[in-house]
């Protein structure tokens, strides 16, 4: 098991960084307005993952500059969840808000979440009022929570956003978890069923650019569904199924053509065609089998979720 902090009340604010240096003075100073309202207690965790800016050396001057921030610098580039499961694993305090770094997530609205999560829920998500991506990215996002819906359930993944607010304890159901494929939406549910929402503001992306492809959250949504979900062996077990019976339905007629008829079904192009969905759903089916290997091969490998270059501030009170 991974040693953790011991929570205590408060609000622990957990950023992933990549490449924004543009934002984050803005976003540390607007924070700096709400939090002492919401709670006396509290810290920011900017987590830099390999930005290729100058992100590292603003978080680091945040952290010099605010006894309440901590930065945390990443060996290289692991992505959005596993930086996020690192800054909550470094969590103090009893609950953790996780919000992004380019300000289109307002710190004005964190008194919604915690007013929600107050209600006796474990996770409340910041639903956005209003979609603010683009055509692809929004078609993405769907591609993403219909591969949620598997193990988090149709209502919950529809709702689902990286502005959420959550109860710190629930870390301890996946506090062992150590695997390159990460998604904290997942592991939530490892430790409750109880889960909301609230509608809340999103603010559109004034500086820099998005980091997120249509083809990363494909390849996000992939990973999530195969790595942690049956619901891809169903299918081709299903698939395996439904053309068996097709099979056996195939081989009824020809039988009864030619007991009845005296003749065989004529034509290649017919025997062609079957022979080519036969073996279509075999690779089909294959394939999915070689995604679960995979992962299993990785995880032999014991690749971690992230390293830790270095850390900057005291994290004091």
């Amino acid at each position: 098991m991974m040693n953790t902090p011991t929570t205590r009340n408060g609000l622990s604010i957990v950023i992933p960084v990549f490449n924004s240096q543009q934002t984050l003075g803005e976003l540390v100073s607007r924070l700096s307005q709400v939090l002492p309202e919401q709670n006396p207690s509290y810290e920011v965790i900017l987590v830099n993952d390999g930005s290729r800016d100058r992100s590292w050396e603003q978080v680091s001057q945040l952290a010099e500059k605010f006894d309440w921030v901590q930065g945390i610098n990443l060996m290289r580039n692991y992505g959005q969840h596993n930086a996020l499961l690192c800054g909550i694993r470094s969590a103090r305090y009893e609950i953790t808000i996780t919000m992004d770094d380019d300000l289109q997530h307002p710190p004005e609205e964190i008194p919604k979440l915690l007013s929600h999560l107050s209600e006796g829920y474990d996770v409340v998500y910041g639903t956005p009022q209003e979609d603010q991506h683009g055509l692809f990215r929004n078609m993405a996002s769907w591609v993403t929570k219909i591969a949620l819906q598997s193990t988090m359930g149709a209502q919950t993944a529809r709702n689902i956003s990286a502005y959420r607010a959550f109860r710190t304890r629930l870390r301890e159901a996946f506090s062992h978890y150590q695997n390159p494929y990460v998604s904290i939406d997942v592991l939530l549910t490892w430790g409750t069923s109880s889960f909301s929402f609230v509608p809340v503001h999103h603010d559109p992306r004034v500086k820099g650019e998005t980091n997120y492809t249509f083809r990363k959250l494909f390849v996000h949504a992939l990973n999530m569904i195969t790595g942690f979900s049956v619901l891809p062996l169903r299918i081709a077990s299903l698939l395996g199924f439904t053309f068996a019976l097709f099979g056996v339905i195939v081989l009824i007629y020809v039988i009864g053509r030619f007991l009845i008829l005296g003749g065989s079904v004529p034509g290649f192009p017919f025997l062609a065609s079957t022979i080519a969905i036969f073996s279509g759903v075999q690779l089909f089916a294959i394939g999915i089998i070689g995604e679960y290997l995979a992962r299993m091969h990785f995880r032999l490998m014991e690749r971690p979720s992230y390293v830790i270059r270095e850390n900057a501030g005291t994290n004091g009170e």
